[in-house]
């Protein structure tokens, strides 16, 4: 059984996702805390909760999305989980990131571990990988068979999808990537997005105006 908890932080309005198992194990999503509030608030969460920190798992590289990944892996001496296809995405974040106003990015110093399997755990809590290209090119999205949950990062949104037109993005293919990956997967499923509120399976396959079935 696991439970999660969402923080929007930075000025992209970023979801980032706290999952923790029953041991109180927890991994963190997506990491977009920038400033020292939004460090502090998940320094509390995780506190309050007598959590114990294991790793991050980045679904892709865009800035909103590791603007806390450094500081993460530094206060809590944790690793990171990253697509090998993400890591030029991740080393460009440091050039262009003063381009966003964000002069004070801590550039991350630490090699990731790659994800180059089907599964990855927390603890004895399995969770398929999907390979979802399209918004980046090594974008992955983490599904929760057991509780029927996948946190999609910029995959699908509520009623809409990632963009396209950054580097490394393709419409083409992320429409594969929704239809071939995400629905697939049970209608009842409840998806987690890198921004904006969940939705579900079902739902985007009905009224998703971009990618409908």
């Amino acid at each position: 059984m696991i439970s999660f908890k969402a923080f929007v932080f930075n000025p992209f309005q970023e979801n980032t996702y706290v999952i923790s198992a029953e041991n109180k194990d927890c991994i963190i999503i997506d990491p977009g805390c920038f400033d020292r509030e939004e460090h502090q608030t998940l320094i509390q969460y995780i506190a309050d909760n007598q959590l114990n920190p294991k790793a991050v798992w980045l679904t892709h590289a865009h800035i909103d999305h590791v603007l806390g990944l450094q500081f993460c892996l530094d206060h809590w001496k944790i690793p990171y989980f990253i697509s090998a296809s993400e890591i030029p995405q991740l080393k460009a974040v440091e050039v262009y990131a003063p381009n966003y106003g964000f002069n004070d990015f801590q550039p991350v110093i630490q090699e990731g571990f790659l994800l180059d399997q089907s599964h990855i755990f927390l603890g004895i809590e399995s969770f398929s990988i999907l390979i979802v290209p399209g918004h980046a090119p090594g974008h992955v999205a983490f599904y929760h068979q057991d509780s029927k949950q996948v946190w999609a990062g910029d995959v699908l949104f509520r009623q809409s999808i990632g963009r396209t037109d950054l580097p490394g993005g393709d419409f083409e293919t992320l429409k594969k990537s929704i239809v071939e990956k995400l629905y697939t997967l049970p209608n009842e499923t409840i998806v987690y997005p890198g921004h904006g509120p969940a939705t579900d399976i079902g739902f985007e396959k009905k009224y998703n105006p971009f990618v409908s079935l």
